[in-house]
């Protein structure tokens, strides 16, 4: 009787360590589009996305999404190796006071978080939408924090020297000066301006790109030329993807054509840009992050993580089913 009961309970202790071990495997492979779990197993809600490195730890910003339109503030994760991502909670919540422009029931879309070396602080841009406007505020928000992890505090939301701002990202160039690349007058027009030397505000240097009806713009540097990748405008739907080249970072840019190839390249493989990673310790290696939205429960959108391809001429994109950071050589 003793025999069995120990067996039975040793079957149990073991089946919960199985259990707790599945929770915790550690990742070592990209799958793009597939379910990617955290470090408790959890699928990472952390949409329309941006990484920051900072003291040899990744950090991941996004919208933290339910199941349709709802927003639940910005979540972040950390990791030291681009695979294996910790939760470490929200790092801009929406506030209860109803009079804030983050009151809840505010969208917030697209978060990138910056470091200011001069000010020692971290800060965030998103694309916010006010309470019971749909999106017709067409606003920028800022917000800091001391810590990469948050919480962050709101400072301000505004429209960029007037200007509507929608899908936007965050880019600081090699002399540490930081540009909010923004979509504006109704997606039609795509713009970049300087942000000031604390980053919490745009300055008048604010530069018309071009007029093409283009969203989700992600930025990188190459051989000293800037190439901007960016999506149609078709709602949630997938589109074709488009990368525009500029000797300097206000432009002229000039359409290189779609940097997607392989299957469903057309619509960008089901996702939309959200953000170009660049691989520390790895020279010239960036990796394409999208996102592949599902309207319908917008907390299971997947991820598309990519390299790009720098062998060619025109930089590209091409679909693999699963990749590792050796790739890069």
């Amino acid at each position: 009787m003793r025999t069995r009961f120990c067996m039975t309970l040793l079957c149990l202790i073991l089946l919960e360590l199985a259990e707790v071990q599945g929770q915790h495997k550690m990742m070592d492979v990209f799958q793009p589009g597939s379910i990617w779990p955290d470090t408790e197993g959890k699928h990472i809600n952390a949409h329309g996305g941006g990484i920051l490195f900072q003291n040899g730890t990744y950090y991941w910003y996004g919208e933290k999404r339910g199941d349709k339109t709802s927003s639940g503030g910005v979540s972040v994760y950390s990791s030291k190796d681009l695979y294996n991502w910790k939760n470490e909670g929200i790092a801009l919540s929406p506030s209860d006071d109803p009079d804030s422009d983050i009151t809840l029931g505010c969208i917030m879309e697209r978060p990138k978080v910056i470091y200011n070396r001069k000010t020692n602080q971290y800060v965030m841009w998103f694309h916010l939408e006010l309470k019971g406007r749909g999106y017709a505020a067409a606003r920028a928000g800022v917000a800091v924090s001391d810590k990469p992890t948050g919480p962050f505090k709101f400072v301000s939301s505004f429209r960029p020297n007037g200007n509507m701002s929608r899908d936007m990202n965050l880019y600081v160039d090699d002399d540490g000066s930081a540009y909010h690349i923004y979509s504006s007058d109704e997606n039609m027009d795509l713009r970049i301006v300087k942000l000031a030397d604390d980053f919490l505000s745009a300055t008048t240097d604010d530069t018309f790109l071009f007029r093409r009806q283009r969203e989700a713009p992600a930025l990188f540097k190459y051989k000293g030329k800037y190439y901007l990748i960016t999506s149609g405008c078709t709602g949630w739907a997938p589109n074709e993807a488009s990368i525009h080249v500029a000797d300097q970072i206000r432009g002229p840019y000039t359409l290189l054509g779609d940097p997607m190839r392989g299957p469903n390249a057309k619509k960008t493989f089901g996702g939309q840009s959200t953000y170009i990673l660049p691989v520390q310790g790895k020279k010239d290696a960036f990796i394409f992050m999208a996102d592949i939205w599902r309207p319908q429960n917008l907390q299971d959108s997947r991820y598309i993580w990519l390299p790009i391809g720098l062998d060619e001429e025109v930089p590209y994109v091409k679909w693999m089913d699963e990749w590792q950071l050796d790739w890069f050589k």
